[in-house]
């Protein structure tokens, strides 16, 4: 798919060295409630803190981040059409790079949600929300991993074992906060002490390691504009035991930042288009392509917080 543009916001970041800003500030169309609804839904206990205000319509994101020179506390506020983002001390990519990645703020929506409002089953939902955008990640190995560990549970368990794993073999830092483990270092791990300290099934356990050990060996996790680069990724994820073809494109979604990714296993969407089959769903998102991921994340959205 074509490469998405930077939208035409406009930033005003601190005067600080290249190499990273301690304060930016972005303008940019972005619907804030949903996406601090999918934050919250996602935040790992003791890894990520989210506060939102009574209405909804603003709040905060806080976490730390690994660079070259060691963990940083990042804050990031979201409001209407506005994203601010500090930090401690400077970051390898930059405040603005980072918040960027995080929250996919430069994809063009105007394009995107003009091509899927052709569709009669997304036309409503795109004229709801037509800054939604979707939830990108600073630490693609911290959504690995809450995946597999949320494999055939709910959402909210899959973030206490996640929250399990980290304070067994992450990092503690500033302000309360503890850096996900590497994957170097579960990696390295006992796959009965992963299931131990976790309270998994063994063999959620051993998928877990096993993607590390795929991560160690060149698996990248990270946001990827070539498309083959994403087909390598995708290849790998699928090679690991215990992965299969749904947490393959939910990861490519999240993580790769393929905005054509789209889980035509994911129940919610099987009921959300009221059909039955894999195929049934990938049939019915043909017509959506290069958006299937914005699609998915339209479909998600009014299932989960629009009731």
């Amino acid at each position: 798919m074509p490469d998405t543009p930077r939208p035409a916001g406009t930033s005003a970041p601190a005067s600080t060295p290249a190499s990273g800003q301690l304060h930016t500030h972005l303008r940019v169309p972005l619907d804030v409630q949903p996406l601090l609804a999918t934050l919250a839904a996602h935040a790992v206990p003791g890894v990520e803190r989210v506060t939102t205000a009574p209405d909804g319509r603003a709040g905060t994101v806080e976490r730390l981040v690994r660079t070259a020179h060691g963990p940083v506390r990042v804050v990031a506020h979201l409001a209407p059409d506005d994203v601010e983002v500090r930090s401690d001390t400077p970051l390898d990519e930059g405040a603005t790079d980072l918040a960027r990645r995080w929250f996919h703020l430069d994809d063009d929506l105007a394009v995107i949600s003009s091509d899927l409002a052709r569709d009669p089953t997304l036309a409503s939902l795109v004229a709801r929300r037509p800054h939604l955008r979707l939830l990108g990640h600073v630490d693609g190995f911290e959504v690995a991993a809450q995946t597999v560990l949320g494999q055939q549970v709910s959402l909210a368990a899959a973030r206490v074992f996640t929250g399990r794993l980290a304070a067994a073999y992450g990092t503690p830092g500033a302000a309360d906060l503890t850096l996900f483990p590497t994957p170097a270092t579960i990696a390295h791990a006992d796959p009965d002490e992963v299931r131990a300290a976790v309270r998994v099934p063994a063999a959620r356990a051993r998928t877990l390691v096993a993607l590390a050990q795929a991560c160690q060996d060149g698996l990248a996790l990270t946001a990827h504009n070539e498309p083959d680069a994403r087909d390598e990724a995708r290849r790998r994820l699928l090679a690991v035991p215990g992965i299969g073809p749904w947490t393959v494109e939910y990861l490519a979604l999240r993580v790769l930042a393929d905005r054509d990714a789209f889980p035509t296993g994911d129940l919610v969407l099987r009921r959300a288009l009221g059909v039955k089959t894999p195929a049934q769903v990938a049939a019915a998102g043909a017509a959506w392509s290069p958006w299937r991921a914005y699609a998915a994340q339209h479909l998600w959205n009014a299932a989960a917080y629009e009731r």
